[in-house]
């Protein structure tokens, strides 16, 4: 397939987008109180990504976190978190990425996360497998027994804290360990290379895990929502991500088993 846009255009304009991150002067605004904030330097890299991308790519849609920036019903759209772990960032925390994904008819073609704290890139292109800083990745072998667990306590939407604990504390007593590192895209990631293995969150928006998705598929993972169907990329959802289908299924039940004593 051919796409309107190259992988390494879009890498490109994604590590341009980076260095508006490199700096110790940002002002930060709270969308909703202390767990959902914004800081000037989100809205910088996503102005920049916006103008750039409109630019080379004119009248494609696009689907970002921050100021309400969506523009819809385009072949391709563009789902952008111009800095995906906003909270560590302005803490100095260096985990956080840039995520970008190219979509169309609800399928992703591109996938760039970029950390640039840490100098990691994980890429993918449909069909033509996932790469971090350059370098084919796959998913890890590992049954769930010794599998690493990412997961968190459903931050925006605390109603679903219990339940979230409940099911963390069961899978977390049939797996190795679990981590918490407050970046979607990353975690997402980190099952595409073998870092982790397990992933869950209660509630993401597109934004979060869309140009992880792809990354995750192409090097040979799973991705999920709650009825166990293939995720879209137009509304917020439930996400698993395993690295494997039967790592998956128990992911899976052990949801609808909790869900049924809740």
């Amino acid at each position: 397939m051919q796409l309107p846009v190259s992988l390494q255009t879009l890498v490109n304009v994604v590590r341009e987008a980076s260095d508006l991150m490199i700096t110790d002067h940002f002002d930060i605004a709270s969308k909703g109180g202390y767990s959902n904030i914004v800081t000037t330097s989100d809205l910088a890299v996503q102005k920049f990504l916006y103008e750039k991308l409109s630019a080379i790519l004119p009248e494609s849609g696009f689907y970002c976190e921050e100021e309400d920036l969506m523009i819809k019903d385009r072949e391709y759209t563009w789902v952008i978190d111009p800095i995906d772990g906003t909270a560590n960032y302005s803490r100095g925390i260096p985990n956080c990425a840039i995520s970008v994904a190219l979509v169309k008819d609800n399928e992703a073609l591109l996938g760039v996360v970029y950390s640039p704290a840490a100098g990691e890139l994980f890429t993918a292109e449909k069909g033509k497998g996932a790469y971090f800083n350059g370098k084919r990745i796959t998913v890890s072998e590992r049954p769930f027994a010794n599998s690493l667990f990412c997961t968190t306590f459903s931050l925006y939407r605390r109603q679903y804290a219990d339940f979230c604990i409940k099911y963390i504390k069961e899978v977390y007593s049939r797996c190795n360990d679990f981590r918490r590192f407050g970046v979607a895209s990353l975690e997402i990631c980190y099952v595409a290379m073998g870092r982790c293995d397990l992933y869950f969150e209660y509630r993401l928006s597109p934004w979060d895990y869309a140009g992880a998705s792809l990354v995750l598929l192409e090097a040979g993972g799973c991705l999920r929502g709650e009825s166990g169907d293939t995720l879209t990329y137009d509304k917020d959802s439930m996400v698993f991500a395993a690295n494997n289908e039967e790592n998956m299924e128990i992911l899976l039940d052990i949801f609808h088993k909790v869900k049924s004593e809740c």
